[in-house]
């Protein structure tokens, strides 16, 4: 099913007001209460389907997921003339989370969509005419989709923590925030939940999944996707062996497209989103000086090819409030574009980082199998020559995952922050003062308003 359709079936089921997500705040709705009470095959289906829609919500937005971690990771600058933020606070400081677009942003949409899930969950155990299987295949799908979007919470937010106990009754004290290895643990356990259901699911899911979605829309497909995150999940918390377990059942696989993949699909049908990081003429959006230095070179003196591909350089250079850039990223050249959320190729670094962290002489020798792999495929650079040593290996896999995964979701911040490299990140010199390394964004000003006391991540995060 196409996105057009999707959006009519949720418009014809009523559970948005508007038709590009399923975000809806109020759960005390008479749409959401009637699927609570009254749930039926048809809505559940739209239900569940709407969930992928609420999580693209806020992605591509210039102020969105991709665009702030760029910028917090020196991927990217942002030189829109309508808001000088994304340099006076987005690069020098401090993150404050009184305002939810900029430091207190990357909150509220994946948590309304977590609530959803929620609703969606509890609404299957009660619908009739729905097979033990296809709700076994709904709570596999409504898991992994809940999962997701508490890792891209808590990505954002790292030692300040998370919630975790979100129900769907809003009239219950806020949930308490918990540690960042208790959030951790709850997206381990939900995907890992979730991946017991899609075993017991039936061939098919009893909803239509988007067109990103392609060739991983089966329960039996979709675990793969599943897995993948769980992969991710494991190394960002260094259980290596976890990674590598996880990888086996995930779509891995060296003799296939790197693109292969799982992604946020946009269009331009009415009601719709489209990809706003498609800035064909760098009106805002530019890539940092830093990827045109740090390339390596091919054999033939050429810079390593991903650079080349995904970023074009300008006729002339473009400034804003002391920041300079000539280089403009062609990642995404429509504004239909698709954006990745897991990648083959993230996934080979993935095993190639595993390998690393366990730090054998056969994981280090299995590690540089698969960096050649991405260096010469997707880089067209000459096989690693350096090093085989741990230290040596982690700074070739950071390198990788730079160029291979740029301006996609923020991974080089999240990488450098993991292996305690955010001084690494350079501290370019703004006409407000040379910029800062963050490591969290802090919790939105809504959020501290309903606490007493406030927790600690509500404080603004200035940087270092």
């Amino acid at each position: 099913m196409r996105t057009k359709n999707l959006l009519a079936a949720l418009v014809g089921l009523g559970l948005a007001t508007g038709c590009k997500d399923l975000n809806v705040p109020n759960l005390n709705s008479p749409a959401l209460d009637d699927l609570l009470t009254n749930p039926t095959r048809s809505k559940i289906a739209t239900a569940a389907t709407g969930l992928l829609i609420g999580t693209r919500a806020g992605i591509a937005a210039q102020n969105g997921y991709v665009s702030l971690l760029g910028i917090v990771g020196r991927e990217s600058y942002n030189f829109d003339p309508a808001d000088p933020r994304f340099v006076t606070e987005m690069m020098v400081g401090p993150l404050d989370g009184g305002s939810p677009a900029f430091g207190g942003n990357l909150w509220g949409l994946p948590y309304r969509n977590i609530l959803n899930a929620n609703v969606v969950l509890a609404a299957t155990d009660r619908v009739p005419a729905v097979t033990n299987a296809e709700k076994e295949a709904v709570r596999g799908f409504a898991k992994t989709i809940e999962a997701f979007d508490l890792l891209k919470v808590i990505v954002t937010r790292d030692a300040n923590g998370a919630a975790i106990d979100v129900g769907i009754d809003l009239t219950a004290p806020p949930a308490p925030i918990v540690t960042k290895a208790a959030v951790f643990a709850r997206i381990v356990q939900l995907l890992d939940e979730a991946q017991t259901h899609l075993q017991a699911a039936s061939a098919t899911f009893p909803f239509p999944l988007p067109a990103g979605f392609a060739g991983f829309s089966t329960p039996g497909t979709f675990l793969q996707f599943n897995r993948a995150l769980r992969a991710r999940a494991a190394v960002y918390t260094d259980d290596f062996a976890g990674a590598l377990t996880a990888l086996g059942a995930s779509f891995i696989d060296t003799t296939k497209s790197l693109n292969l993949g799982v992604y946020y699909d946009y269009s331009t049908v009415s009601g719709d989103e489209t990809n706003a990081l498609f800035d064909p003429n760098a009106r805002a959006i530019l890539a940092h000086p830093s990827f045109n230095a740090d390339a390596q070179l091919q054999t033939s003196g050429q810079k390593d090819d991903r650079f080349l591909r995904k970023i074009d350089t300008l006729s002339a250079p473009k400034s804003a409030q002391g920041l300079t850039s000539d280089l403009q990223f062609v990642i995404y050249n429509a504004v239909d574009a698709p954006i990745p959320i897991i990648r083959n190729e993230e996934l080979i670094l993935l095993r190639a980082e595993a390998n690393v962290g366990l730090n054998t002489a056969g994981s280090l020798a299995a590690a540089v199998t698969d960096l050649n792999t991405v260096r010469v495929k997707s880089g067209k650079l000459p096989v690693y020559a350096g090093a085989v040593t741990q230290a040596a290996l982690l700074d070739e896999l950071l390198y990788n995952k730079r160029y291979s995964l740029m301006f996609e979701g923020g991974h080089r911040w999240i990488d450098l922050r993991h292996y305690s490299r955010l001084n690494t990140l350079p501290q370019d010199p703004t006409s407000g003062g040379a910029s800062k390394r963050f490591s969290k964004f802090p919790f939105p000003g809504f959020e501290c308003d309903a606490r007493s006391p406030a927790p600690a991540g509500c404080a603004t995060e200035t940087g270092f």
